[in-house]
């Protein structure tokens, strides 16, 4: 029998209690009853059993080795869509943790008074909310109470005993709170999570595929360069090219849909060495497609059009191009003159490009 004192309240349990003077360094998620309030309970320990591409380790390493010298808490922001590997860079992250002496307190649900629970806890932890956006930023606050995500801005904040790392994944960056983005004061690191490379896409399918079937990779690479694809949709392509279909064929049978329209940054090389760049959605999926792209060479503007089905994936180059054979130039009648009209018939076309335009980029190139 053991035996707890609370103020002037006893109370017995049976030999299985263990009291401790810290949380030892394993893995525990937060729990609430109604009678008992909040309270930890033991978490599953995380496995890792998929490999990691990129630069995850370098992160990982870069993160643990600030935590100490932090003279407070310290926020890393993991965003990204969906599939590209937050979530196995926050499991990474948590198994090393844990390694050098942190537990990691995990947060899946929000219950109002979470944020002074979690303050209490005078040691150091890590803190992890998966799909933070999606837990905090789904709900409403009650009429007086202040919005999930803003409760939890005092926890962030450092005020209390116990330096803590906060560690929070999320798809969509307009669904935080605007006192968490831009302020490194609270979460100093904000790590963006892209689409895998052609040389990442190489190396993933590399490791899954037998190699009978490495010479599908390229196929998946030029379709990478026409639609998004996710750890997700690599895992499930790898599993039907192993069944020995080729990519055309597996694709069509796979939850991997063209949803977006595309814009790609289109440019006309003439053989004269001029260029011209313009920008516009196209399909390169509707094989009875024209291209029409409008540019303007030092004031001449000019009419490009070819076909969808001349177009080809350079492998070496990473980029879609059509050749100036398949080319055909007009004169914009609108913008030109006879002068303008000239000049562009003395035009020839050498190729054009077509590069997928990215997101705005988040973070500065010095």
């Amino acid at each position: 029998m053991r035996i707890i004192k609370v103020g002037n309240t006893f109370r017995t349990y049976d030999d299985s209690l263990e009291t401790f003077d810290k949380l030892p360094a394993q893995n525990y998620v937060v729990r609430f009853q109604k009678n008992s309030g909040f309270f930890l309970e033991k978490y599953a320990d995380i496995e890792i059993k998929e490999k990691t591409y990129g630069v995850h380790m370098s992160k990982v390493a870069k993160v643990l080795k600030a935590f100490p010298k932090a003279e407070k808490n310290l926020g890393v922001i993991l965003s990204g869509n969906k599939g590209i590997g937050k979530s196995l860079f926050a499991k990474t992250l948590a198994v090393e943790a844990t390694k050098v002496g942190l537990p990691v307190i995990i947060v899946d649900t929000y219950i109002p008074g979470i944020a002074s629970f979690i303050e209490e806890i005078e040691q150091e932890v890590m803190v992890l909310f998966d799909e933070f956006d999606k837990t905090f930023g789904s709900i409403k606050a009650a009429d007086g109470m202040a919005d999930p995500q803003t409760e939890m801005l005092t926890l962030f904040d450092g005020l209390s005993q116990g330096k803590k790392m906060f560690v929070i994944t999320c798809n969509d960056l307009n669904s935080l709170n605007s006192y968490l983005v831009n302020r490194p004061g609270r979460f100093h690191y904000h790590f963006r999570f892209e689409y895998p490379s052609d040389v990442e896409i190489t190396e993933y399918l590399e490791d899954k595929l037998d190699k009978q079937y490495y010479s599908e990779i390229e196929k998946v690479i030029s379709f990478a360069h026409k639609v998004d694809l996710n750890y997700d949709c690599l895992r499930a392509i790898a599993f039907e090219l192993n069944f020995g279909e080729p990519f055309e064929i597996a694709i069509k049978d796979l939850n991997i849909i063209n949803l977006n329209s595309i814009i790609y940054e289109v440019t006309l090389h003439l053989e004269d060495g001029s260029e011209a760049t313009t920008k516009l959605t196209i399909d390169f999926f509707d094989k009875s497609a024209r291209i029409e792209p409008e540019f303007c060479f030092k004031g001449t503007y000019v009419d490009a059009s070819c076909k969808v089905l001349d177009c080809e994936f350079d492998h070496k180059k990473g980029i879609i191009y059509v050749s100036g054979n398949d080319i055909k130039l007009e004169n914009d009648n609108y913008y030109n003159d006879e002068e303008d009209e000239k000049i562009i018939k003395e035009m020839k076309p050498a190729y054009m490009t077509f590069v997928r335009t990215k997101s705005r980029e988040l973070h500065y190139t010095v």
